[in-house]
């Protein structure tokens, strides 16, 4: 028999980051949530929240999460099918969903199919950000119940439905073009002229090289965690790199950013891979984030 208590409560930390939220969301002490989570540890045999500031889910802690996100799910729907089970005097529940995007989707169209879907729903969301290579883990860890992905292959227990391209442009300001590429973007050139990178998971500049010049030597970076930061930074001067066509189609009108090589984007489709379990309770959310995608992201030829 699982201990609901104590899997509520260990949600709610994960969740509001610590005990003592947890504890005012349920109207009991800390220390009573603190006993609540340490017997089911105990019971488990295994540590289900790392202590700290914030407090964190373990991956175990996480698939006891993303349970009590389901079973809200279904209390919800089972309280609009039989009304007369809602206790009068407490308030209604609302359910959290735990999603994940790349961060160029949520600068971009993503938060277009948020709002769409928050506008209709009760549901409140929790959006992880990770590259687009590397959110279908997300979801295979069990840390999410829907993922926007670069993998076209369905994750085992997962539907998956194709969304469009996302397309970048390899940018820079003018000032650096002519700095940097005198007689044009060439291999030699690019081997010299220092990049924008998001993280160590970000191969975008690469993949954009390789498929305008058939090689990606090495080259000086910078680091730079931001979608909006990345098409300041190149219109600042301080590097080039590849941005969503969404964010610079007007700077690129308007002479801010030059592209490095017209005519040559690269585009990265894009997947919505949703938990099975899940899904047919959260078709709202696939259908305001298909519509959404389908509407600004570029469609396959053919």
């Amino acid at each position: 028999m699982l201990d609901y208590p104590a899997l509520q409560a260990v949600s709610l930390v994960v969740r509001t980051g610590s005990f003592e939220r947890a504890a005012q969301a349920l109207n009991v002490t800390p220390s009573a949530v603190s006993q609540r989570v340490k017997q089911l540890e105990e019971r488990m045999g295994t540590v289900l929240i790392v202590r700290g500031q914030p407090c964190t889910a373990t991956e175990r802690g996480e698939w006891l999460c993303r349970h009590m996100e389901q079973l809200g799910l279904l209390e919800e729907e089972l309280m609009a099918r039989l009304p007369a089970l809602a206790e009068p005097d407490q308030p209604q529940r609302r359910v959290t969903l735990r999603i994940a995007t790349n961060a160029d989707s949520l600068g971009t169209w993503f938060l277009g199919a948020v709002a769409a879907f928050a506008g209709e729903s009760t549901h409140l969301l929790d959006i992880a950000v990770d590259d687009q290579d590397h959110t279908a883990e997300w979801l295979r860890r069990g840390r999410v119940l829907a993922a926007v992905t670069s993998l076209a292959k369905p994750i085992q227990g997962c539907r998956v439905m194709p969304l469009g391209s996302l397309r970048y442009r390899a940018t820079a300001s003018p000032d650096f073009v002519v700095r940097h590429f005198p007689e044009g973007a060439t291999l030699p050139a690019l081997a010299q002229a220092p990049s924008l990178v998001f993280n160590q998971k970000d191969r975008l500049q690469r993949q954009w090289m390789q498929l305008a010049f058939g090689a990606s030597p090495d080259h000086p970076v910078h680091w730079v965690p931001s979608t909006q930061g990345f098409v300041d930074a190149s219109i600042l001067g301080i590097g080039w790199s590849a941005n969503p066509e969404l964010l610079v189609k007007d700077h690129i009108a308007a002479g801010r950013l030059r592209e490095l090589e017209p005519g040559t984007p690269l585009d990265i489709p894009l997947f919505w891979q949703v938990n099975r379990i899940a899904a047919d309770r959260l078709v709202d959310l696939t259908r305001a984030v298909v519509e959404t995608a389908r509407r600004v992201l570029v469609r396959p030829q053919g």
